[in-house]
């Protein structure tokens, strides 16, 4: 751009705009395919954790491969991986570290583990969350996984997949007023558009309540045992909401509104057209343990 230095934040705004812009003129979602339904796996399995909540590492690898074998219709995981990741690939696990409720270590290593096991160089992945933005892998990722829990949120009514993104935007308080409404703006950035090839938001023990800014308390976190996997982050987060509103329903006895609600789900469907939050067209595959699955 002529007599202006061109700065990188400059860059991000730009290309969303320009983003934008193509997706006025074609109303096409884009994790969604026009025509059919959004497929969701939601995967459980009653030994995942134990009683103090530690994941055994045999079955969370079980259970991922499973998932991505039934989500891309595959003869097992390694076909399914390679439907998705190519060994020339710069892959991105975009995971979640808030302390009280973290990506459990060995779901990214079960990531971890298939992609290499696809040809891509270990020197060529990264899992990172807060530093994603100055992660040399993260600044030329050429395909990006997406996991971490499902919480009930102080900003956004819940922290999903689609928040999950926040930090890939430069000012990520940007994002933050009307209760995040715009969280599916962040999908539209040039450092992620189009790079996303799984999303895993994690159910093995959910926080369906809290106060405040960073409240928890184990009195509102439950064994669900479960994971959601989806190539539709806006179908996956669906899901997950709704099982944390049943499980609120559940708890307190009567319907218990999230405060604040978590619009930005619905609003990544009808605003920015970036997947699909309508039931009607999110094909749920259920599979595992049914005990009390709220949905």
């Amino acid at each position: 751009m002529e007599g202006k230095n061109f700065t990188r934040r400059d860059f991000l705004k730009t290309g969303a705009i320009a983003t934008g812009a193509v997706l006025l003129n074609n109303p096409i979602k884009l994790f969604a395919v026009e025509g059919s339904k959004s497929k969701v796996i939601l995967l459980r399995n009653q030994n995942i954790v134990d009683a103090k909540g530690n994941v055994n590492p045999e079955i969370m690898q079980k259970m991922i491969d499973e998932a991505v074998t039934v989500l891309f219709d595959t003869k097992d995981a390694q076909s399914a991986w390679e439907k998705i990741i190519k060994p020339s690939d710069v892959v991105g696990i975009k995971t979640n570290k808030w302390d009280y409720l973290h990506t459990p270590t060995e779901l990214e290593e079960a990531l971890q583990k298939r992609v290499i096991e696809t040809g891509v160089s270990k020197e060529n992945i990264s899992i990172d969350d807060r530093g994603i933005f100055r992660n040399p892998i993260f600044n030329k990722a050429t395909a990006l996984i997406n996991t971490r829990p499902m919480r009930t949120h102080y900003w956004s009514g819940v922290g999903s997949l689609i928040k999950n993104y926040i930090m890939f935007a430069e000012k990520p308080s940007d994002y933050h007023p009307d209760s995040c409404a715009d969280l599916a703006a962040v999908w539209k950035l040039p450092n992620v558009n189009g790079k996303t090839k799984l999303n895993v938001l994690v159910m093995l023990t959910p926080l369906f309540h809290s106060v405040g800014p960073h409240g928890f308390s184990e009195e509102y976190v439950w064994q669900y045992k479960g994971i959601i996997v989806g190539t539709d982050p806006v179908a996956c987060d669906a899901v997950g909401l709704k099982i944390i509103e049943a499980k609120r329903k559940e708890f307190f006895g009567e319907d218990k509104p999230l405060n604040p609600p978590a619009k930005h789900i619905e609003l990544a469907d009808t605003r920015h057209r970036l997947g699909t939050a309508d039931f009607n067209k999110i094909e749920l595959v259920k599979i595992g343990w049914k005990e009390n699955i709220l949905i």
